[in-house]
């Protein structure tokens, strides 16, 4: 079970699916998420692909999830 460590490239993290949000709008402009073989998650920038991903515990994950369904980020969307 192999570990990352925040501001890997996302190119580093192998054998994993990235997954957009179906929401995604037509430029791409999204985040994209992979479940890593540890139990966390990684995520990145879907116009940069090669660039680093930032590494979740699955914990931080579900909190952030939570938090979006209960609606604290409402100040991002437009």
């Amino acid at each position: 079970m192999e570990s990352f460590a925040n501001g890997v490239p996302a190119t580093e993290i192998e054998g994993v699916t990235w997954v957009k949000s179906s929401a995604s709008n037509p430029e791409g402009n999204c985040v994209e998420i992979a479940q890593l073989t540890d139990g966390g998650f990684a995520v990145r920038n879907s116009r940069h692909p090669e660039g680093p991903a930032l590494v979740y515990t699955r914990d931080e994950i579900a909190a952030f999830v939570e938090g979006a369904r209960r609606g604290d980020f409402g100040f991002v969307s437009g």
